[in-house]
């Protein structure tokens, strides 16, 4: 019988883009970072940006267990067939380590966006054709529709910039069963002020997508809430600040569903040392829903 997901992936996980890199100069560097990730007990690395199976290999070459995944991969950038032959190529070398995980991305990041729903239900169609198991696969889901998309034709969901009251309204419509892995940015300062301006100067680029002010405006903020580069209301419901107490004790409040909570690995101690880029981390908490 083969392991859940939600226990190969773990309770928690880190969200990044450093660790795609394809600089050269860097590989050792991110190497270490990923093998020191999974020292510290995380069961999961998501890469962010438009990923693809390439930016994991080398970090499943060089760890042991971890789970590495797309977080998330356009499907407006890379065909379905090739996707599965990629998919194919890195289960075959190494059998389980690999997720898929997709999304649709934003109107005004692609020029090919048209009907997005039904471009990614067409995506999995050729997916299924070309032997990619729903199981190994995860969507980017907001809405009520893609989250039941998640739920029948996939492993779960993988939302990206969303609040803890977002997190229960998707376990609600997904059930108990998917994996839901909800991404949470996290500031490492003290100082409310600072924390908030390093907060606002990651969240601006996001404001200015559909996608996502929409998402916001479903739950309960309003068009104030999304100027200035956000109220501070929205900034303290999508980012986990403070020292690390503080920080540990936000995750372990969010929304779950079943199972004993327990911290962060790199909050036990001190933070894992590649883990926090320029003040910001982005740990993707699975252990928040699973």
């Amino acid at each position: 019988m083969s392991t859940p997901l939600k226990d190969t992936v773990g309770r928690y996980g880190i969200w990044s883009f450093g660790l795609r890199s394809e600089d050269p100069a860097r590989r050792g560097e991110l190497d270490e970072a990923a093998a020191e990730l999974e020292e510290l007990g995380y069961g999961a690395v998501w890469l962010g940006g438009s990923s693809a199976a390439r930016h994991a290999v080398p970090l499943i070459e060089a760890t042991a267990r971890i789970t590495v995944a797309t977080s998330i991969q356009s499907i407006w950038q890379h065909e379905a067939e090739a996707s599965a032959a990629s998919f194919a190529e890195v289960e075959a070398a190494h059998p389980g380590r690999f997720l898929l995980g997709l999304g649709v991305s934003h109107a005004k990041l692609t020029d090919q966006y048209r009907r997005p729903y039904s471009a990614l239900v067409a995506y999995l169609d050729a997916l299924d054709a070309a032997g990619v198991p729903a199981d190994r696969r995860l969507l980017a889901a907001l809405g009520p529709k893609t989250l039941e998309l998640s739920r029948d034709r996939a492993a779960g969901s993988i939302p990206y910039l969303v609040t803890p009251e977002h997190t229960a309204y998707a376990r609600e419509i997904m059930g108990e069963g998917p994996l839901l892995a909800p991404e949470l940015k996290v500031v490492l300062e003290q100082d409310p002020a600072r924390a908030r301006t390093v907060a606002r100067d990651y969240l601006a680029m996001y404001l200015a997508l559909p996608n996502y002010t929409n998402n916001f405006l479903r739950h309960g903020f309003t068009e104030d809430d999304l100027t200035d580069g956000g109220s501070d209301r929205l900034v303290d419901a999508v980012f986990a600040w403070g020292d690390e107490d503080r920080i540990r004790q936000r995750i372990r409040g969010l929304p779950r569903s079943g199972r004993r909570p327990r911290g962060p690995p790199g909050c036990r101690g001190r933070p894992p040392r590649h883990a926090f880029e320029g003040g910001l981390a982005q740990p993707r908490c699975s252990a928040a829903v699973s």
